[in-house]
């Protein structure tokens, strides 16, 4: 018997590649919004991030989500994207990681 194919995908956050199935993907929808899509069926332009607390942090804290999705991504829709990263952190996500703010400061 043939076995089935699994769709790889890469996580925005760490870079390891995991099945499709096992990430979270973020969509950019045509009117620019940026929201989870829990289906993976939403129109638009995907990325995706494990279900790891420090891949949403420094996808959200280094803009390598906003690079992934091709724009800015607006604080209303940033706080959504921490929202729903809660799940996931024992901490607010809205506060930023020692190492990003570090890299972050001016």
């Amino acid at each position: 018997m043939r076995q089935r194919h699994i769709p790889q995908r890469t996580c925005v956050g760490c870079g390891q590649v995991q099945p499709k199935r096992q990430l979270v993907r973020v969509v950019r929808t045509a009117s620019g919004k940026v929201e989870v899509d829990p289906t993976g069926k939403k129109s638009g332009r995907g990325a995706y991030l494990c279900t790891r607390c420090e891949c949403w942090e420094k996808a959200l804290a280094k803009s390598t989500l906003s690079h992934a999705l091709k724009i800015e991504i607006d604080a209303e829709n940033r706080e959504e994207l921490a929202q729903y990263a809660s799940r996931f952190c024992a901490k607010s996500i809205t506060q930023s990681a020692p190492e990003a703010k570090g890299a972050m400061s001016s």
